[in-house]
Order: structure tokens, then C-alpha cells, then sequence
């Protein structure tokens, strides 16, 4: 009789260094070099750091909830075998795991979109006649839906440019994850490149009387809880990413250590660096000027202390930086449709392997055609309604989920367990929580009913396919 082939499976081939450098180098994208002028703009002067600092410890909590997660149950897919595991992949956890594959399949290449955005935006900073001529043949489609908001979709020389890059990430995923855990760590060389060009320029020059004085009363916001909500959600903006392994969990080398301490290095490491950048740019650019250089205050930075050559410079290595984010965001989120079709919660067409390169190249093209799609968008707006709904159905789900398993599976093997249980759970509950408060009613709203959509889609197919809570005898 002949031996039937078994269908190609996945490459272990993420050790700890390029687990780390693929977290990393998607959360140094445009993150933080954007994201500076703005939390000036809602906590000034000094009170700017607390939104760097309290969103750290929320992420180091939350941090140990994916380490111990990841390390228990390492699959492609990361949260969406979480959730299932955790609530029960028989009844709730098939709920959990169709609505997290529900949004992510929008929330994720929007946020890997929004890299390339960065890029086409940071471009025109390169050459004056460049800016001109990109501003002469921008053509913007938009649409007001509240005050002070609206939905934009943008043609121009400098989103071809975005678009383009994503184009050559598509080709540069479609290979072993063994080459692409080398071509991440030759991309985090050259993103802490511009971390520490901008730090060791900044820093020597550092004034602790400019830094921390005393901010005058009407400079400070009405409501400072709300202020500081709004710098945090920035912050996290700027943070997202050190969980990316997690989506890669069968592809990595020795999970129960790798995957938790990959994470808690690229937590402790970017929030360091970043506070030291936010010092950095100060440093050079007192506060007040710098919330004003909203588009590129690196650009600005730069051009201060030597001129255009130096402003050139950065803006090529930030363009790098948001590619190279964009490269371990489309990585990741590619393996969550193929995750969910191998279990029957997504269409199996997507559940495919490639024969020679073992990666999931038909969800990886799925999810690289709708990054290329959200390239021609303005994006701040929707993003920020994306995350509100990311955290509820991942983060608030996610550090629940981990009392509940460990409460209902005590028999699991945790090769890692997060230090002082349940604390860390409870903190990362709480601080997603008054993040997602803190978003404002529109975005709660939003958040909510785009939930609320994708359980009548969930009650739908489980009627038709008559599963949970359809199936007889349920």
C-alpha cells in the first residue's frame, strides 16, 4: 500500500534573539516617533512621561498574561487559541475565538497599514521639491461623521510609495520562517540604528531645570484622568507589538521559555527606550514647540542640530523603521486566519501550507492584500476606534482568560507561570479597562456594536452549521 504524504507543517525556527527582534521591531515603527508631539499635546511638560510610564506597567502586566498564555498553549494564531482554550473550545471559547478573529482581520492590517501610512508620510520630509510636488498631486476623499473627525482616503505620489513597500514585504514574507527570522534581526539592527542616533544626540543635551519646570496653571488639562487616558492610548499605540511571537507560537524553538521571555525583554527594552526618546526630543525642542511638529518632529529634531542632511538621514532610517514594523505586523497577524481555518472557524481554503517554504501563504496574501488596501487611508481616527474594540475582545478577554485556565484546567502544563498571580492579571484588567473608557462614548459605541455585529454573524453560521449553541443536545 502507499504511504500517503502528511500535509507540510510549520518550521520551528524562531529562537529567543529573533522572537525578540520581531516583537521589537514591530513596535519601533512610526509608534513613538509620532506619538510624541501628540501626548504633549494632551499632558505638558514633564506630565508627558506619565503617559510613557503607567502605560509600561500596564503592558509589563499585561506582558506576563501573554507569557504565560503563550507558554502553555504555542500555536500560530497566539490569542485566538488563547480564548478558545480559556473559556472552552466546545461552547464559550468558540465564541470568543470568532469574535477575536472577527476584528482582527480589520484591527490587524489597519495597524500594520498604519506603518505604511507613516512611511508615505514621513517621505516628503526628504527632499523640499519631493514635498512640493506630492502636495501639488495629493487628491483626499473624506468623510465628516463627527466633529472634529472623519474618514479619509488619500492618492498621491507618496502613498505609492507606502503602497509599494508593502508590496516588497508581501515578497519578502513569501519564504522559510528560518530566513525570516534573520531578515528580522538585520532589521532590528537597523531600527535601534535610529533609536540611538536621535538618543545620543538628545540626551548629552538634556537640561533637567527646562525639563522638569513648573508648568503654569492654565497649561494644564481640565481633566487630568481623562488627559491621561487619552496619552496613554498614544503610548500603547506606540508599545503594540511585544506579543507578536504569540501569533507565531508553533514556529518557535523551545516555546515555554522562548516565547515569555522574549516578550517581558522587548516590554522592559521599549519602554525604556522610548522614554529616553520622548527626553531626547524635548531636550532639543522645548515641549511647547515640539507638540507643534506633529508630522515629523524627528525631521525637526535633527535639522536643529545639523542641518538638512541630518533631517534627510532620520527620515530615510523612519521609513525603514515603519517598514520593518510593518514586515513583523503582517508576519504575525498572517498566521490568524490559517490558525482559524485549521479549526474550522474560518474558510479552510486558508488553512493551506506551502509545499517548499512551510508558511501559511494563502492567509498570509489575505492579510497582505487588505495592509495594501488600508495604505490609501487616513487612518488615526479608525485606528483609534479599532483599538477600543481590540481591547475589549483581546486584552480584557485575555487576562480574564487566564484566572478562568487556570481554574478550570489545573492540570495544564504552564512551563511559565506570571510572577505574583493574580496580581499582574488584575492590573492589566483594570488598566485595558480605563483605556477603553477613556477612548470617549463614539469609540465605546463603535467598539461595542462592532461586537455585537460579529456575534449575530457567529449565531448565524453556528445556526446554519448547526454547532454551539445549535447542536442537539447542547
Amino acid at each position: 500500500m502507499t504511504a500517503v504524504p502528511s500535509p507540510p507543517r510549520l518550521t520551528q525556527g524562531l529562537g529567543f534573539w529573533e522572537a525578540t527582534a520581531i516583537n521589537i521591531t514591530q513596535i519601533v515603527g512610526a509608534g513613538v516617533f509620532a506619538t510624541v508631539p501628540l501626548i504633549l499635546g494632551y499632558l505638558p511638560g514633564w506630565y508627558a512621561l506619565l503617559a510613557w510610564l503607567v502605560a509600561g506597567i500596564l503592558i509589563l502586566a499585561d506582558g506576563m498574561v501573554w507569557g504565560e498564555l503563550g507558554a502553555a498553549l504555542p500555536a500560530s494564531g497566539g490569542s485566538y487559541h488563547f480564548l478558545l482554550e480559556s473559556f472552552g473550545k466546545n461552547k464559550w471559547g468558540r465564541l470568543m475565538a470568532f469574535l477575536f478573529v472577527w476584528q482582527i482581520l480589520i484591527s490587524g492590517p489597519l495597524e500594520v497599514g498604519s506603518g505604511l501610512v507613516a512611511a508615505a508620510q514621513f517621505s516628503t520630509a526628504i527632499n523640499p521639491e519631493y514635498h512640493a510636488f506630492d502636495k501639488l498631486h495629493t487628491y483626499t476623499f473624506s468623510f465628516a461623521f463627527e466633529e472634529g473627525k472623519t474618514i479619509g482616503f488619500s492618492l498621491s505620489p507618496s502613498r505609492f510609495i507606502g503602497f509599494s513597500l508593502g508590496v516588497l514585504i508581501l515578497f519578502l514574507l513569501y519564504r522559510k520562517v528560518t530566513d525570516l527570522g534573520k531578515i528580522s534581526l538585520v532589521f532590528l539592527v537597523g531600527v535601534l540604528g535610529a533609536l540611538f542616533w536621535i538618543l545620543f544626540e538628545g540626551l548629552p543635551r538634556l537640561d533637567l531645570g527646562v525639563m522638569f519646570a513648573t508648568v503654569q496653571p492654565e497649561e494644564m488639562p481640565k481633566n487630568m484622568g481623562t488627559a491621561l487616558g487619552a496619552g496613554m492610548g498614544l503610548a500603547i499605540y506606540s508599545y503594540f507589538g511585544y506579543y507578536n511571537v504569540c501569533y507565531l507560537g508553533s514556529e518557535v524553538k523551545q516555546p515555554g521559555r522562548t516565547i515569555p521571555f522574549s516578550i517581558l525583554t522587548s516590554v522592559i527594552a521599549v519602554v525604556i527606550l522610548f522614554c529616553l526618546v520622548h527626553v531626547a526630543f524635548v531636550s532639543v525642542i522645548p515641549w511647547r514647540e515640539a507638540m507643534t511638529f506633529k508630522d515629523n518632529i524627528a525631521a525637526e529634531f535633527m535639522s536643529r542640530l545639523h542641518g538638512p542632511w541630518a533631517a534627510t538621514g532620520i527620515t530615510v532610517l523612519l521609513m525603514g523603521s515603519c517598514f520593518a514594523s510593518s514586515f513583523s505586523g503582517m508576519l504575525g497577524y498572517s498566521r490568524v486566519p490559517f490558525a482559524a481555518a485549521k479549526n474550522g472557524h474560518f474558510f479552510p481554503w486558508f488553512g493551506a501550507v506551502h509545499e517548499t517554504h512551510k508558511i501559511p501563504h494563502r492567509s498570509l496574501l489575505l492579510i497582505g492584500g487588505m495592509v495594501l488596501f488600508w495604505s490609501f487611508f487616513n487612518l488615526d481616527t479608525i485606528i483609534t476606534a479599532l483599538i477600543a474594540t481590540r481591547i475589549l475582545e483581546q486584552f480584557v478577554a485575555q487576562a480574564v482568560g487566564v484566572m478562568v485556565l487556570r481554574r478550570t484546567r489545573p492540570e495544564l502544563v504552564r512551563p511559565w507561570k506570571m510572577w505574583l498571580y493574580p496580581l499582574p492579571s488584575f492590573v492589566a484588567l483594570v488598566g485595558w479597562l480605563y483605556l477603553y473608557f477613556a477612548t470617549g462614548d463614539f469609540f465605546m459605541v463603535l467598539g461595542a456594536a462592532t461586537l455585537l455585529v460579529g456575534a449575530i454573524v457567529f449565531l448565524i453560521w453556528s445556526k446554519l452549521s448547526q454547532t454551539w449553541p445549535f447542536a442537539k443536545g447542547v
